[in-house]
């Protein structure tokens, strides 16, 4: 299994990246698949997460309304829409991939992991 991050970069506060997480090595469309974000000095923590039919997602409640996680389950890659950025988005931003009924917020609940892509927000 790989999952693989990109679109990471230097962006201006209120600017907006888009990330993506290419996805080989399973069966995509089978997984619930999450974003997790770590800054310096600072525990790994949820920020989004959708099933395996794209038809939930939920948010952390520091990006709602201003990061959206949709899916491509034909091309096998995972999104995150990120828009209105502000320093404290500042962080490596990781993708992960789970199996269930529902999706999970818990890090140690997600099996695979890309990567990481790092996201820098100046002010």
């Amino acid at each position: 299994v790989q999952l693989q991050a990109s679109g990471g970069g230097l962006e201006q506060a209120g600017g907006s990246l888009r990330l993506s997480c290419a996805a080989s090595g399973l069966t995509f469309s089978n997984y619930n698949m999450g974003w997790f974000r770590q800054a310096p000095g600072k525990e790994r923590e949820f920020v989004a997460a959708i099933t395996w039919s794209g038809d939930s997602t939920d948010y952390t409640d520091s990006v709602k309304g201003r990061f959206a996680i949709p899916r491509d389950n034909a091309k096998n890659t995972l999104y995150l829409q990120m828009n209105s950025l502000s320093p404290d988005d500042t962080a490596v931003y990781y993708c992960a991939a789970h199996l269930g009924s529902v999706f999970s917020k818990v890090s140690s609940k997600y099996p695979y992991w890309g990567q990481g892509t790092l996201v820098t927000v100046s002010s």
